[in-house]
């Protein structure tokens, strides 16, 4: 058994999905707080799975941990829960403080008490992996090299600020108590299941719903965009391979301008779901006031774990954003159980402008 924090969100729900894919797996108890982005729908396929129990509840409830960590016994944690939306993290930075810092802060200290009571190779095998992100690296320009796991954290917005807090909790219990742990800073993950408030599942659905493409400022904010499945598989090896202490950065070699993203899912969906009026989707970008502290350049250096762990990603790009248009034109169910009222409003206040 092993114990997953965030596994209804996006990139969690892809990894408890992508665990179980084996007749042979371990079972997860998923721990998730089921907050806006939080969705059951996206684990539907396990509820006849005897392998896959969810609770509902949050890791900053230091009681409910600690009496899953004693019931289930899991040989390994893997924290997927976060607050993660840099905008939102703007109009609302106390939930990041609460769920990224002071949530992460219980974890460990449950964690730790648990880790220490257990015995012989049950405690020689115990791993916590944290799941982070390139952001806590700050902004590059366009000659600085990628992001390495060495680069000084120069955090920019309140998302971002609390992940790096969080990473340095982890660090502390591992130099302090000797914790196994082992922390994993990725680039931009996108793939099925991705709540539509990021950039491509909103340019998706936006253009399937005939609405603009909002782009903030000029468009030339650049990211490396990592597939979703490469990311879980990237995960799996460090859990399972990764030296301890030890940060591994984990990257789609794949820097792309959000507007050449934006262009390109029109292209896609030019040829798979043409507009009615035969009209190409491009003519619903729309340019909109650029936001606070926008980091204009994030590109992550994957070379440690390939190296060490032999890992790099299966997808490219190209192959990973038309998997991405073809599963949200093929699950329209899931799209509109997640696009509710409190989702339009919140679309509405970010880009009015």
């Amino acid at each position: 058994m092993i114990m997953v924090t965030g596994g209804a969100g996006f990139i969690g729900a892809n990894f408890v999905l992508s665990w179980l894919m084996s007749p042979n797996a371990e079972g997860i108890v998923n721990l998730d707080k089921l907050t806006y982005a939080g969705n059951l729908a996206n684990l539907e396929t396990l509820e006849k799975d005897a392998r896959h129990t969810f609770v509902h509840g949050d890791i900053g409830d230091k009681l409910l941990v600690a009496q899953l960590l004693e019931e289930y016994r899991p040989r390994a944690i893997v924290n997927f829960a976060a607050e993660s939306h840099v905008d939102r993290s703007i109009y609302g930075p106390a939930d990041f403080i609460q769920t990224n810092i002071v949530g992460t802060f219980n974890l460990l200290e449950c964690t730790r008490e648990y880790w220490g009571n257990l015995l012989g190779d049950e405690k020689r095998q115990f791993r916590f992996h944290h799941v982070s992100t390139d952001e806590v690296y700050g902004s590059l320009s366009a000659s600085d090299h990628a992001f390495r796991e060495t680069n000084p954290y120069e955090p920019n917005s309140p998302y971002s600020a609390s992940k790096a807090a969080s990473d340095h909790l982890v660090r502390a219990w591992f130099h302090t108590y000797g914790m196994p742990v082992v922390t994993t800073n990725c680039s931009n993950n996108y793939g099925p299941y991705h709540f539509p408030e990021k950039l491509i599942p909103l340019v998706i659905l936006n253009a399937l719903d005939g609405k603009p493409l909002p782009v903030y400022g000029d468009g030339q904010q650049i990211r490396d965009w990592l597939y979703v499945g490469d990311h879980c598989s990237a995960i799996r090896e460090v859990l399972a391979n990764g030296r301890l202490g030890e940060t591994y950065n984990i990257g789609g070699w794949n820097e792309k301008a959000n507007l050449e993203v934006v262009n390109t899912i029109c292209k896609i969906l030019d040829e798979l779901k043409p507009r009615a009026d035969k009209k190409s989707y491009t003519e619903q970008i729309t340019f909109v006031k650029d936001r606070p502290g926008h980091d204009r350049r994030y590109a992550i250096d994957a070379s440690k774990i390939e190296k060490e762990l032999g890992w790099r990603p299966a997808e490219t790009f190209d192959t990973g954003i038309r998997k991405t248009v073809e599963w949200y034109l093929d699950n329209p169910t899931w799209v509109k159980g997640v696009v509710t009222g409190s989702y339009r409003d919140w679309l509405d206040k970010q880009y009015r402008n």
